[in-house]
C-alpha cells in the first residue's frame, strides 16, 4: 500500500498511509494528515487515489506545492518523488521505493556531482537569541548597548496633558463655587 513518509529533519520518518480516497494535509488538527510546521498551510492540499495514481491538488497554499522541485496547483505524485509542502519534504513509497534513512541525507548530498546544484537540507533546530542569564544579571549592568542617558530616551513633555490637567481644575473649581452659591442660598432661606 502507498504511504507518505516525511524526509525532513525533525519530523523524519513519520508516515502516513494511503488508505482512503481523499486524504486531507496542512498544519490544523481536522486534517488527515496533519503537519504541525509553521511552513505548512492550514489546509495545504489535497491527496486523492484514482485508479493506480495518486493525484495531489494544491488548495491555495501560502508557501505552494511542489513535486520533485516543480510548483503544482494539481500533478500525479509517482513513487520516490519528493512533495514538499513549505519547508517540509514528503517521499511516496510503494513498498518498492523506500525512503532514505534520516542520517544518509547529507551523505547522499556530500556524493553528488560537484556540477550538480547542491541540494538545500533542512535544519529542524532554529536558533533563537537567548536572553540574560542570572550570572550576568548579578555583574551589573552591561558597558556596550543602549545609552539611556541621550536625549533620545528622555521622557518627552505632553502639552495635550497640560492643558487637560488645567481644564478639570477650572471645572472644579466653577462646581464648586456653583455648589457653595446653591448652599449659601437655600441655607439663607
Amino acid at each position: 500500500m502507498a504511504k507518505l513518509v516525511v524526509l525532513s529533519a525533525g519530523m523524519a520518518g513519520r508516515s502516513y498511509e494511503l488508505n482512503v480516497d481523499k486524504t486531507t494535509i496542512g498544519r490544523v488538527e481536522d486534517n488527515t494528515f496533519q503537519i504541525a510546521e509553521p511552513s505548512v498551510s492550514s489546509h495545504h492540499c489535497e491527496v486523492i487515489l484514482r485508479g493506480g495514481d495518486v493525484i495531489i491538488k494544491d488548495l491555495n497554499s501560502t508557501n505552494g506545492t511542489f513535486i520533485n522541485g516543480e510548483k503544482i496547483s494539481d500533478g500525479v505524485l509517482k513513487p520516490g518523488q519528493v512533495l514538499r509542502l513549505g519547508q517540509i519534504e514528503i517521499q511516496l513509497e510503494d513498498g518498492a521505493h523506500a525512503a532514505p534513512a534520516p542520517s544518509a541525507a547529507p551523505a547522499k548530498a556530500a556524493a553528488a556531482p560537484a556540477t550538480a546544484p547542491a541540494k538545500k537540507l533542512m535544519d529542524s533546530t532554529l536558533l533563537m537569541q537567548r536572553g540574560v542569564s542570572l550570572s550576568e544579571l548579578e555583574q551589573g549592568p552591561r558597558t556596550a548597548g543602549f545609552d539611556t542617558t541621550s536625549k533620545a530616551f528622555s521622557k518627552k513633555s505632553n502639552q495635550a496633558n497640560k492643558w487637560i490637567f488645567v481644564g478639570a481644575i477650572i471645572v472644579i473649581v466653577i462646581i464648586g463655587v456653583v455648589l457653595l452659591i446653591a448652599f449659601l442660598q437655600v441655607s439663607g432661606h
